[in-house]
């Protein structure tokens, strides 16, 4: 058992997706195991437009005084000149707020905040809980964003071996982190869990689709195909256009494609023209995470389109479980984490093995058969495999054996 106060660190704004739906649920959990007494402080790093004012600030703080968790909203960088420059004053911040609440614990979600950790651990000797421990710096090279010869992926790559070195205690989003770290940093780690990017199913689950939304954005009888991310980064852009394509070539207007996206419309509408498809074929809309399960629930099938590259094989992919829980078969690009493999094994969706015309068209052909079945049956089919591999069960199961071990007092 722990016993004292736990700092838990994230490398993302309040309001993104990923403290949302991916960080504050396990929040809740890790707050139902660990005593009342203890408090957990838990640091954001707030971006751009989706920063939090001072009286947002204040409002989550007066929410969660009652349960003992207190905000602490940071600045943002990307990495460059204003990012080395604000970092010593960030990390000294940090090493004060151990010291002056007698943090014992600090538990890290991603290897951005797990390096910021390891930092941290350095100076104050407190050990680290390495939460969702995937590669980050590899995966900044494939996407392109880096170059490997760059400063920011040599420092990362350092900080992240660091964090392999330092941390006493490993959740990974697939078993196949141990070979990495036994790879590529000659490292056998111990203590390694395995959780994938679970899911709330109160909020994503099989529904009818929306009659309102249907009729607002012109989807009645369409055969539908969901979206929801971004353009670029680690996703493909140029080519789930081309699929676009191909799907509208075999379903013509009765196919559309709803993106649930922040890509502005501009760079949406120069791909239409690039390819060649009507306007109205593709539909973008902007919504906090609230409303995407209703949009997800517009689909008839969803896709994933994660660039391919060998650190692809061990991150996690969010959208794949509320995809499933949704009840929406998948189009996903292969060596996708685990999933790539379950959408195969359980034939919930179509694999694409490479990035060509004639691999969409036998997704399209895939994802035709499939509709095949009747939308409930499919549904229920799908459904089941998002409560096998993404049910909150896993993460419960997990901190509950974690914040038992007496090592971590």
């Amino acid at each position: 058992m722990v016993k004292g106060n736990i700092l838990l660190l994230t490398h993302w704004s309040f309001k993104d997706a990923l403290v949302q739906a991916y960080t504050l649920p396990y929040l809740d959990i890790i707050r139902s195991v660990l005593p009342k007494q203890y408090k957990i402080f838990i640091v954001t790093s707030e971006q751009g437009k989706l920063a939090l004012s001072q009286k947002e600030i204040k409002d989550v703080n007066e929410q969660w005084k009652q349960k003992n968790i207190e905000l602490i909203a940071m600045g943002y960088e990307r990495f460059g000149f204003k990012k080395l420059v604000s970092m010593p004053g960030q990390l000294l911040q940090l090493v004060q707020l151990i010291r002056r609440n007698k943090i014992k614990l600090i538990h890290s979600f991603c290897t951005p905040a797990g390096s910021i950790a390891y930092l941290l651990s350095k100076v104050t000797g407190t050990p680290i809980i390495a939460d969702s421990y995937e590669p980050h710096a590899e995966a900044m090279v494939e996407n392109g964003t880096w170059q490997p010869n760059g400063l920011a992926y040599k420092i990362l790559s350092t900080l992240e071996k660091g964090l392999t070195k330092k941390a006493s205690c490993f959740i990974g989003t697939t078993a196949a982190m141990q070979e990495y770290a036994q790879t590529r940093y000659g490292i056998e780690i111990k203590n390694l869990f395995v959780k994938p990017a679970c899911v709330d199913f109160e909020k994503f689950y099989p529904q009818q689709k929306d009659a309102e939304l249907l009729r607002r954005y012109g989807l009645q009888d369409k055969i539908v195909c969901v979206y929801a991310g971004k353009l670029g980064g680690i996703y493909l852009k140029k080519e789930v256009f081309d699929f676009i394509k191909c799907c509208y070539e075999h379903w013509g207007d009765n196919f559309r494609f709803l993106m649930v996206t922040n890509a502005p419309r501009e760079e949406i509408d120069a791909e239409i023209e690039r390819i060649g498809v009507p306007q109205e074929v593709v539909i973008s809309k902007f919504c906090l995470h609230h409303q995407v399960s209703k949009h997800l629930s517009l689909g008839d099938f969803g896709i994933n389109p994660v660039k391919p590259g060998p650190s692809r094989r061990y991150c996690t992919s969010i959208k794949d479980g509320e995809y499933w829980a949704t009840g929406l078969p998948v189009v996903i690009t292969k060596d996708i984490s685990d999933d790539s493999g379950i959408i195969k094994e359980n034939n919930i969706g179509a694999v694409l093995n490479e990035l060509n015309e004639t691999e969409y068209k036998k997704a399209v052909l895939k994802i035709e058969a499939l509709l095949q079945e009747p939308r409930e049956q499919l549904q229920a089919r799908v459904f089941e495999v998002a409560k096998r591999y993404r049910d909150y069960s896993i993460a419960e199961n997990i901190y509950h054996i974690i914040y038992g071990e007496e090592k971590y007092e």
